[in-house]
């Protein structure tokens, strides 16, 4: 096995799955998958399902139950609001930690596969604040997990400096913005696809499409003399 992918089921972790199948081929990648308590158990159905569409060696779903005696936020509750509090540094959704226990798991299970790399789909451009999204926090992250585990893992991040618009304009290149478009959940509320159109995550994936096809309309235009 080469790479395992952190696959949650939304639009920048599939977009990872289909790069990360596209340079190793799908016999040498494996993706992994968090229940961590998050309001929508539909997250993990549409990640078992990109999983099979991109037909990757192996994937698992792993239980992170204790969570929830940890931390609270309005990704895992059922009935805190969904927003970005005046004055506050992130929105209510951050998870604190997530990806540093899910890049910690995920490598452990790599090195049982023989796999060096880890694709995560964290982006700085459109971080919405959350600290474990940064480069930064990824250089280290990748540095702890060297000298946990003795492996020689290396986190490969596709989308650290890419806008939502870039990033839709990859799935295109890829041949799979059809798949993105439809059969991902990248929507706090729960919605496939376009999504509630109201929730932060929305708003970004809406915004970043909106800005991908105008910026084909304006390709398209004829030159002028």
């Amino acid at each position: 096995m080469k790479a395992v992918v952190v696959l949650s089921g939304g639009q920048d972790s599939a977009t990872c799955l289909a790069l990360a199948v596209r340079r190793y081929g799908a016999a040498n990648v494996a993706a992994i998958t968090f229940r961590y308590g998050q309001r929508h158990a539909l997250e993990t159905k549409f990640a078992k399902r990109l999983a099979k569409r991109f037909g990757v060696a192996a994937h698992k779903v792993v239980s992170l139950d204790f969570y929830r005696h940890l931390t609270t936020n309005a990704l895992m509750s059922k009935t805190a609001p969904i927003q970005w509090k005046k004055g506050a540094r992130c929105p209510t959704t951050v998870v604190e930690g997530r990806n540093a226990f899910f890049l910690l798991a995920a490598a452990v299970w790599a090195k049982t596969l023989g796999a060096t790399v880890l694709y995560t789909g964290v982006s700085e451009a459109d971080f919405s604040g959350y600290p474990d999204c940064r480069e930064v926090f990824i250089r280290a992250q990748q540095r702890m997990l060297r000298l946990a585990l003795e492996w020689p893992v290396k986190i490969v991040t596709p989308f650290m400096h890419l806008s939502k618009a870039e990033e839709w304009a990859l799935a295109e290149r890829l041949g799979i913005l059809d798949v993105i478009e439809n059969e991902t959940l990248t929507c706090y509320n729960g919605i496939p696809g376009k999504g509630c159109g109201k929730c932060p995550a929305c708003r970004l994936r809406n915004r970043g499409y909106a800005e991908f096809r105008a910026a084909k309309s304006v390709l398209r235009r004829p030159r002028r003399d």
